[in-house]
């Protein structure tokens, strides 16, 4: 299997984001190991690769949150990425003014009019520990994780769900205001409908694809998960034309009115979908499982996406792993770095040790993360017996 080309941050530069008052570091290996203790930077360092691409970033932060503090005041920041890319190198841009929440973007220093252009130059994937929750808490985290892996291998995903939930926000507000004009409600429900479809769609599509993946073993010895759709857009999908799926949504949307206006919020639409996952080969739903069989879970389940957005895209995203090694046996953590050694993608690690890091000894380059700054070690350690 073709598993697509490669894509290399070689070059990162800061100025006043996060804790980072000035940074200019080099990257030149496949894989990259950060640890440091607590607090001196790792995940804003990953963040901040993040945001190089489409979208808010692994925080999903405003733009006026991520300068460095001064006293009460946030700085005007900025990043640069410099990569070797698909197309050939191309140095990504992007920051904001002190207090702005929205952000300039820059492709080879020349402004940009959207984020939809650095698709085609930059991808990533990430775990952090906050998405350990993921199977605790509701819904809505599940299937902001699902969309992401979407987005990842479709950009143009991200347009449909901000679509939909732009019109349902507004039918919303025309249903609380008790303003019933006929003519508009039905123009924000044929908006909802069209859509919602397309993007539980693609949702449906991608976990589809990515248990086939999984099934290739893509994770190697890393216990698989099977994904699974709880949306009823995407049970009509599986026995109905999409178009059928959205006249039947759209009648039901304006069936709903009364009951949507009482109860605050549309009772159908894509924002119902939400994602189970399953560990493989013992049937066990998620929930359910341990905490590290949850981050097992996880992993596998980017790692195959990792994959799919290769085979799809031609490139490999980078993948940001932040403190991935925490709640991972010394068995699984070496099932996790054969996996990565044998993708594509370019993938930064990170912990508060570096001794896990061990078994990849002559992979990997290692940094011991110091406050506002990363510092090149040149061997890792070796663990001290058990």
């Amino acid at each position: 299997m073709n598993l697509g080309s490669t894509l290399r941050l070689h070059r990162l530069m800061l100025q006043d984001f996060r804790s980072y008052p000035r940074l200019d570091q080099e990257f030149s290996a496949k894989l990259v190991a950060i640890a440091g203790a607590n607090g001196t930077g790792k995940t804003n360092l990953l963040e901040a690769i993040s945001l190089l691409g489409p979208g808010r970033g692994l925080r999903a932060a405003k733009g006026a949150e991520l300068g460095r503090r001064e006293g009460d005041h946030g700085l005007s920041w900025t990043i640069a990425g410099h990569f070797d890319g698909p197309l050939g190198p191309v140095t990504i841009g992007t920051g904001s003014e002190a207090g702005q929440d929205r952000r300039s973007f820059r492709l080879d220093g020349n402004a940009i009019r959207s984020q939809a252009e650095l698709s085609a130059h930059a991808a990533a994937l990430w775990l952090t520990p906050q998405m350990d929750r993921l199977f605790q808490e509701g819904a809505s985290g599940r299937r902001k994780f699902l969309d992401r892996l979407v987005w990842a291998r479709e950009p143009s995903h991200a347009r449909d769900v901000a679509a939909f939930e732009s019109a349902m926000s507004q039918r919303n507000r025309l249903l609380a205001e008790g303003r019933r004009d006929a003519r508009w409600l039905a123009a924000l429900e044929d908006t909802m409908a069209r859509h919602a479809v397309a993007a539980v769609a693609a949702r449906r599509s991608a976990a589809g694809q990515l248990n086939a993946m999984l099934g290739q073993g893509v994770a190697g010895s890393f216990p698989a998960a099977r994904l699974e759709m709880l949306c009823p857009i995407a049970a009509a999908l599986a026995e109905q034309p999409a178009l059928a799926v959205e006249d039947a949504l759209r009648d039901g949307l304006a069936a709903d009115r009364a009951r949507d206006a009482a109860a605050g919020g549309a009772r159908q639409g894509a924002h119902r979908t939400d994602l189970r996952m399953v560990l493989l080969p013992k049937e066990i739903p998620a929930e359910l499982c341990s905490t590290g069989e949850q981050k097992a879970l996880l992993v596998s389940t980017v790692l195959a996406q990792a994959a799919l957005v290769a085979a799809h895209r031609g490139f490999a995203p980078l993948l940001l792993l932040d403190e991935v090694a925490a709640h991972l046996d010394p068995g699984r953590r070496e099932a996790l770095f054969a996996a990565l050694a044998a993708l594509p993608a370019q993938c930064f690690l990170t912990g508060t040790e570096a001794a896990p890091f061990e078994p990849l000894r002559g992979q990997a380059q290692l940094f011991a993360a110091i406050p506002g700054g990363l510092r090149e070690v040149a061997d890792f350690p070796v663990p001290a017996p058990a």
